[in-house]
């Protein structure tokens, strides 16, 4: 039996998985950087702001232009778009690999970014318009299940490549990837273009994009400079007159890249703010639980790595259960049921310490991927039955936009909290060892980039040196248990909005099954 038919099935089976290795690039450089990080701070010298700029340039530029680039693509061509956005997410998939600074390989995340802002809409369009009606929800299938693979493969595959190869390796397994997609790609994918295509935002987009990156870089320098440096003030204030310019501009605009009328469908607009939420959560444990493993437990990347495991796994294990109930009960309960369960989980998730057994931990994880996987799929159809079959492209787009831009402020606002946290802890803990001034002021300033250089430790008396090592591990865990709590709180306040309005009862009949919706929920 075999999985599609028609004269050109193989060339469909081609396309297909063509589009189903782009993603996987693209999703997998969402979670695999975050099991190199300390090994990123060791061979670059990077401290927590690095990091998180590593991290949140890809997802900023992602984030910013994702909507764009789906317009591109409808509006260009979409096969033209796609292979643009493979091309350029390849070069810099070199590029990051090559870098020798942080500085480099910020820059180089930034473009790999936009070359994924460009290709993703374009997984999935390209699907839509080359299977047929009854053949579209099983290649759909298969695409959304490479997502959660990739987010599944990340850490273990990436801890696995950074411990045996190199962190540089983490880049360099796309290059391959990339110029095979892009051969097979030109060869097979057949152009095609939407006959009413939306006109690109650019004021919008500059707009929003500038106001991002205001906040973004406020939240992340702020932990450097302190939180009443002038720059920080400038750009937290620029930050937030460029997002309600960009309100009354799209407001205004005739042709708006984020139409503000569908956030008065409230189910729409709760459905956005729990993606905002859940991303924000994911990404942050990502991140920081990297750091707890290696830094403060000792872990290899790879060790690290398969400790996320149970986590990725239970959220592939209840996403699709999850929509099989949302089809048939509605999404509210389980929105609210898996944003409660993510929310107390991240909350026991906080009282982990230094010394915590992993066996401990690893049914909080696991209840934290039941949790998160619980929520994204009704998530997206509770957005998609709100704004209807025509605008399904489009509410996908923003709801994809929100998770996007939840994974950047998961990163600088919840490590910032972290950094601060630390900094201020280690000032008082170090107070009562009796160090000279000048040895005190050069561990608070490594604390401030959320590293510990042991080479500062040369010339301590043995005990002096484990008393300052104790001292940073247990301000670290002061920081740790700060930002997952705020993500915790951030949680439990997105499920008392699914509760409120986000509808129960089974979709309008019609709805369901609709291509255009499930190719959007299926994101």
């Amino acid at each position: 039996m075999t999985l599609f038919e028609g004269e050109n099935r193989s060339e469909k089976v081609v396309v297909l998985f063509t589009m189903v290795f782009a993603l996987f690039m693209a999703m997998l450089d969402n979670t695999v950087v975050n099991v190199a990080l300390p090994r990123l701070s060791h061979d670059l010298g990077a401290g927590v702001s690095g990091l998180q700029w590593i991290v949140d340039g890809y997802v900023l530029a992602l984030a910013s232009l994702l909507l764009t680039g789906g317009i591109l693509g409808d509006r260009f061509g979409r096969k033209r778009t796609f292979l643009i956005g493979l091309v350029t997410f390849t070069f810099s998939s070199l590029l990051c690999g090559l870098s020798q600074t942080t500085g480099q390989l910020i820059a180089a995340r930034g473009l790999q970014g936009v070359g994924a802002a460009l290709l993703l809409p374009g997984t999935l369009s390209i699907i839509t318009v080359t299977f047929p009606p009854k053949e579209r929800a099983k290649a759909i299938g298969i695409w959304a299940g490479v997502s959660g693979l990739a987010l599944a493969l990340g850490p273990t595959v990436g801890g696995w490549m950074v411990e045996h190869v190199g962190w540089e390796s983490v880049f360099f397994l796309n290059v391959p990837i990339g110029i095979i997609g892009t051969i097979t790609g030109l060869r097979t994918i057949r152009e095609s273009r939407s006959p009413q295509a939306r006109r690109l935002d650019v004021g919008g987009l500059l707009i929003g994009t500038a106001g991002l990156f205001s906040l973004t870089y406020a939240l992340i320098e702020a932990n450097q400079r302190g939180w009443g440096d002038g720059v920080i003030v400038t750009t937290l204030l620029a930050g937030g007159v460029l997002l309600a310019v960009l309100v009354a501009f799209e407001h205004r605009s005739a042709h708006p890249m984020m139409p503000l009328q569908l956030f008065r469908i409230r189910p729409f607009s709760a459905g956005n703010a729990v993606a905002f939420s859940v991303t924000l959560a994911m990404f942050g444990t990502f991140f920081f639980m990297s750091l707890y493993m290696q830094q403060i437990r000792g872990y290899s990347p790879f060790e690290a790595g398969l400790r996320f495991v149970p986590m990725t796994g239970m959220i592939i294990f209840a996403a699709p259960n999850a929509g099989r109930l949302a089809s048939k009960y509605g999404s509210r309960w389980p929105m609210t049921l898996g944003l409660t369960l993510a929310g107390a989980g991240m909350l026991l998730l906080s009282r982990v310490n230094a010394d915590t057994p992993f066996l401990l931990i690893l049914p909080v994880l696991m209840m934290m991927g039941i949790g998160m996987g619980s929520t994204m799929t009704p998530m997206t159809a509770a957005v998609m039955n709100a704004v209807g079959h025509e605008r399904a492209g489009l509410g996908g787009a923003m709801t994809n936009t929100s998770r996007e831009v939840g994974g950047v402020f998961g990163i600088a606002l919840l490590g910032s909290l972290l950094t601060t946290k630390l900094k201020s802890a280690l000032t008082v803990k170090l107070g009562g060892l009796g160090l000279a001034a000048a040895q005190k002021s050069a561990l608070i300033a490594t604390a401030g980039h959320g590293r510990f250089d042991p080479q500062l430790l040369k010339g301590f008396r043995p005990e002096t040196a484990a008393a300052v090592t104790n001292a940073y591990s247990d301000s670290f865990i002061g920081g740790f248990h700060l930002a997952l709590l705020v993500a915790a709180c951030v949680l439990l306040f997105s499920a008392g909005l699914s509760y409120m309005f986000i509808p129960s009862g089974a979709p309008h009949s019609g709805e369901a099954g609709e291509p255009e919706t499930l190719a959007a929920v299926a994101t």
